[in-house]
Order: structure tokens, then sequence, then C-alpha cells
């Protein structure tokens, strides 16, 4: 068994940068809007462009990691990530702008399936969620410096310079997983594509993966389109907050939810133990998480409580690869949870972008202001996660038992 330890600052890097880039936009919006003179929908199609990307290589990117393994794939995908940061800094054009962002997220598309992949490969079941969540430590990391630090840095830096800063750091972080993570084991004669297209259709006709992946992919897809966007226009326009506000209070949620990962990174082994299974985290967690949404919408007093929550139950999101790749022989692991992914981010993008489209509707079409079009907006968001929690709960009882698939390479 390969030790952890030694590997994790490798792979926590690389987690820790590609959360640092989803959500920065949140804090450095009003600049963007300032400098490009967007509108609510641009800014959107913006900032989902890197979901867009990051999405769109999920598929191919689960090939790769099953038949080359993390370490002869992240680092090459990195280099593109930096490619991307530095493109994004120097940018002066929305469409420029769009791909570079674009190129981050391609770039930074296995930073967490990566390690999950390796997580998989190297690690009995039973220790599989705790190492997940401990994964999930450092992407929390990344949420918190996407903060009230970056506020902190705009005040002594531009937001292009601290773009082209992260593009060279990236770099020496795809150096560092290439010299620190070892191969794992592949076979001797590694199937060939037409065979690993064969694996990908299982997955995407297996009735667990649908079981799974709508509330997957709305909840935490809504969740990571309003976390590294919407939120801050939210507290400024519908709770009339200043940026420096807003950004302390994405810290609080920020905190929270790493707080979320390290309860699961200790306990989520032993609660298996006792019988409260990586499922009922899941289903506990969203649950939560759609209670918190509406009273957020509602404007029920105890925001900073209700942000909370809101941020703590969509922690549970990384379970829904345990949940899944339960169900999968090895060999197709990182196809499942990639192809769950490619579901979590398109459904990111289509939020990201479909908050702001509703936005700008509401105050060129209905004559609302913007907290007006948010809040109609997130209603929407609200309405899908109860209705995908509802199907999660519908095929509880036929899809809880673990019916491992037959490997197809």
């Amino acid at each position: 068994m390969v030790t952890f330890g030694p590997i994790y600052s490798a792979f926590a890097a690389a987690y820790f940068l590609s959360y640092l880039y989803r959500t920065a936009n949140a804090v450095i919006s009003p600049d963007l809007t300032r400098d490009l003179a967007l509108n609510p929908a641009s800014l959107g199609l913006l900032t989902g462009a890197y979901l867009l990307g990051f999405g769109l290589m999920q598929i191919p990117a689960g090939m790769l990691l099953d038949r080359f393994g993390p370490r002869r794939v992240e680092p090459v995908l990195l280099a593109v990530a930096a490619i991307g940061a530095i493109a994004f800094g120097l940018a002066d054009s929305l469409p420029g702008l769009v791909a570079a962002r674009a190129l981050i997220g391609v770039g930074v598309c296995v930073c967490l399936m990566a390690p999950l992949k390796a997580i998989a490969m190297w690690y009995p079941p039973e220790r599989q969620p705790s190492l997940a969540g401990w994964m999930m430590v450092a992407g929390g990391f990344g949420a918190l410096a996407a903060t009230a630090p970056l506020e902190a840095a705009l005040h002594i830096a531009t937001w292009r310079t601290i773009f082209i800063a992260l593009g060279a750091v990236t770099l020496l972080v795809a150096i560092g997983i290439a010299w620190r993570v070892p191969d794992i084991h592949r076979p001797l004669h590694p199937p060939g594509l037409a065979s690993q297209w064969r694996g990908v259709r299982e997955i995407f006709v297996n009735r667990r993966f649908w079981w799974i992946a709508p509330l997957a992919a709305v909840g935490m897809g809504s969740f990571m389109a309003i976390q590294g966007l919407w939120a801050v226009p939210w507290m400024i326009d519908v709770d009339g907050m200043t940026r420096s506000e807003a950004a302390d209070r994405l810290l609080v949620l920020g905190s929270v939810i790493m707080a979320g990962y390290l309860t699961l990174g200790m306990f989520s082994s032993r609660l298996g133990s006792r019988g409260i299974a990586p499922r009922h985290l899941f289903a506990s967690g969203f649950t939560a998480h759609t209670v918190a949404l509406a009273a957020i919408l509602t404007a029920i007093p105890g925001s900073y409580a209700w942000w909370s929550l809101y941020g703590l139950g969509a922690a549970v999101n990384v379970l829904a690869f345990t949940v899944l790749s339960a169900g999968f022989a090895k060999e197709l692991v990182a196809r499942a949870n990639t192809a769950l992914n490619l579901l979590m981010f398109t459904s990111s993008f289509v939020a990201q972008w479909g908050i702001g489209v509703i936005a700008e509707m509401a105050r060129t079409r209905w004559r609302l202001d913007n907290a007006a079009g948010l809040r109609v907006a997130f209603a929407v968001v609200l309405a899908l996660d109860a209705l995908t929690l509802a199907w999660f709960a519908y095929g509880w009882r036929r899809h809880g038992a673990i019916k491992r698939s037959v490997a197809v390479a």
C-alpha cells in the first residue's frame, strides 16, 4: 500500500489552486464589471467558461487517468492551466478572457479526480471516504484563499498581476506532482480506445449512476455557481453589504466548508463502521443545504448561520464519488467519477450563466432591479434542488444496496 502522506502535499497543492481559480471571480467580479463594462449575463458567461472547459474535459480525462494514471496526466494538464492563467492576466477583451478562463478549467479538470483515482487504486474501501475528505480540505483552503485574502491582495496588486503569478505557481505544482507521485500499476496490454468507450457507455446506462447524478449535479453544480460568483452580488445587491463585508462572509462560508471536510476526513470511516454509510451523509448534507437556501431566499433572520449551513451541507459532495464508485469495478472508477463530474460542472456552468441571464432579463424586460432578478434566479435553483433531492429519496431502497458492475476495460 502506498503511503499517502508524502504525496498528499503534491495533490493538495493542485486542488488548492483548482478551487482558488474556480471561486476567485466572486471577489474580483466588481473589478471585472468595471474594467470591461460587463452586464450580469456577460459576467456569468465569463466566469462560467471555467466550468464549461472543466466539464467538457471530464470524459477524455477519465479515460486518460484510467489508462496512464495521475502522475502522467495531471502535470500536463496543469501546464495548460498555467498558460490559461497567464493569458487571463494579459487578455484585454471579453472573448480573450472567456477563452483563457476556459483554458484554466481544462487544465485543472483532474485536480480532484486524479487523487480519487489514486485512492481507489491504493486503499481499501473503508479508508476511501476519509482520504477523500482530507483531499477536500485542500480545496477548502483554496476557497478560503479566494475570499478575504484575495480581497486584501487586490489592495496591493491588480487582478491581472495576481493571475499571472498564479500561472507561475501552477507550473511549479505540475513539476511537484511529476516528481512526488508514483505511477499506478498498469496492465501490460492496455485497452484500446473502443474498449474504453464501451466502459463509458456502461456508466451512462447504469441506473445507479442516474440515481446519484441528478442531486450531485444540481446540488453541487448550483452551489459552485453561487459560491464562485453570485454570492457576492447577492450579498451586495440584496443584503446591502460592501465588497469587503461580502468577502468576510465568504471567508466564514469557506471556513465552515473546511470544517465539514475535516469532519469527513476524521470521522467518515468511523461512522461507516457504525452503520452510517456515505449515502446517509450525502443525503443528510444536501437536505440541510436545500433548507438553508430556502431560508436565504426568504430572508429568515440569521443570515450568517444560513449561509454557513448552505456551505456545510454541500461539503458532502465528495461522498457522491464514493457512493458511485462503490458500484463500479476499479478499472472503471476514474471514468465513473469523471462522468459524474461532467454533469456537476455542466450544471454549474448552466447555473452560473443562467442566473446572470435571469437577472439581466429581470432588469431589461421585467423592469425589476438586480436584487429582484437574483431572487427569481435563486428561486429556480431552490426548486431544482428540491426536485433532485426528492428523486434521490425515491430511489433509496432500489439503489442503496451496492451492486458492483463487471469491469469493462
